[in-house]
């Protein structure tokens, strides 16, 4: 029996790639869209957490045309970030986990979760019963569990979707 080759550097260098390539199919798709609805906005395009991250971004007034593409609470843009990656399955053939962000709104969003997080885990530290936070959807979720975790804690997410939660539990 012959030896497998070992996976190596070239593995990690082969992942970034892929993600790159996710990167720029989604940067080709939004540029259509932004076309299709007259929108301005420039493409940046990113590699973080071991995904794909594009952000759709612009200055000025025609940041608040962009945010019609953010929709009430990012509904809008959690269905375009679905098509977009809908756009780059068609074109790999992979199952894609990139992360959209329009006009700021996820960035501003994590800022927000965390300090909701972090501020869970204080009030859990003193009271040293577990806290249910409100629903929140996947992304929102895993952002609080990221704080809650840096934060020294553990969490959980409990109950169906809509109305699953995180429940930050004490040490």
């Amino acid at each position: 029996m012959e030896a497998q080759p070992e996976k190596t550097e070239a593995t990690a260098e082969d992942v970034l790639t892929r993600l790159e390539q996710e990167g720029e199919i989604a940067a080709d798709y939004l540029e259509e869209l932004l076309d299709i609805a007259d929108l301005d906005g420039d493409i940046d395009m990113d590699v973080e957490g071991g995904r794909a991250s594009v952000s759709i971004i612009s200055e000025g007034s025609s940041d608040r045309q962009l945010q019609k593409l953010v929709g009430r609470e990012g509904e809008v843009l959690e269905a375009l970030q679905e098509l977009t990656r809908l756009a780059v399955h068609r074109e790999t053939g992979d199952r894609s986990r990139l992360m959209l962000d329009i006009a700021g709104f996820r960035a501003q969003k994590r800022a927000e979760l965390t300090e909701l997080g972090t501020e869970a885990v204080e009030r859990v530290k003193e009271s040293g019963e577990p806290e249910k936070l409100r629903p929140m959807s996947p992304f929102e979720r895993k952002v609080v569990h990221d704080a809650v975790k840096a934060a020294g804690l553990r969490s959980e997410s409990e109950g169906e979707e809509p109305e699953r939660r995180v429940v930050v539990l004490p040490a």
